[in-house]
């Protein structure tokens, strides 16, 4: 892919024109805003939009890749090894590889720019979640992740008000 003269990407727009969702788990749209194609693989970034609170994926690690996320809008519960953050508008967490961490949206809206160094498997990742007709068993979703580069540690966050 050429990018020599960069690019734009708009608000609500995703980089090939296809928006991912994570069908069977959340409602929440998935935009690649820039694709590991656009630069080598050195990165992928993703606006994720969540309308659904108390929703997230399982604990998990990635044993090669690095990840950032900055928090665009609404409240989110993000654990990192064994450290859980509130997070809101404006925060950000850096998530190293190899390190288990999940996160939970809270607000009944929110939104989320996630950032994969380097970018590794996370589009086919998302194409594959897209896929999903229906809720898939724990078996399907350790499957992908691992399919994938990434490794299930453990169940997703609950929401426990005491615990926050």
């Amino acid at each position: 892919m050429n990018t020599n003269n960069g690019f734009k990407i708009g608000a609500g727009e995703s980089r090939f024109g296809k928006r991912y969702k994570m069908k069977g788990i959340t409602t929440n749209t998935i935009d690649i805003k820039i694709s590991g194609s656009d630069i080598d693989g050195n990165i992928a970034v993703f606006e994720i939009t969540g309308i659904e609170s108390y929703g997230g994926p399982p604990l998990h690690m990635h044993p090669f890749q690095d990840e950032w996320i900055y928090i665009v809008e609404g409240e989110y519960l993000i654990q990192v090894g064994e450290d859980k953050h509130q997070m809101k508008a404006g925060d950000t967490i850096f998530l190293p590889r190899n390190i288990k961490h999940a996160f939970m949206q809270l607000s009944k809206k929110g939104k989320m720019i996630a950032s994969f160094f380097p970018s590794g498997k996370m589009e086919a990742f998302f194409n594959t979640t897209d896929q999903w007709a229906s809720p898939p068993n724990e078996d399907e979703i350790v499957n992908v992740f691992e399919a994938n580069d990434m490794k299930v540690v453990g169940a997703p966050l609950r929401f426990d008000k005491q615990g926050l």
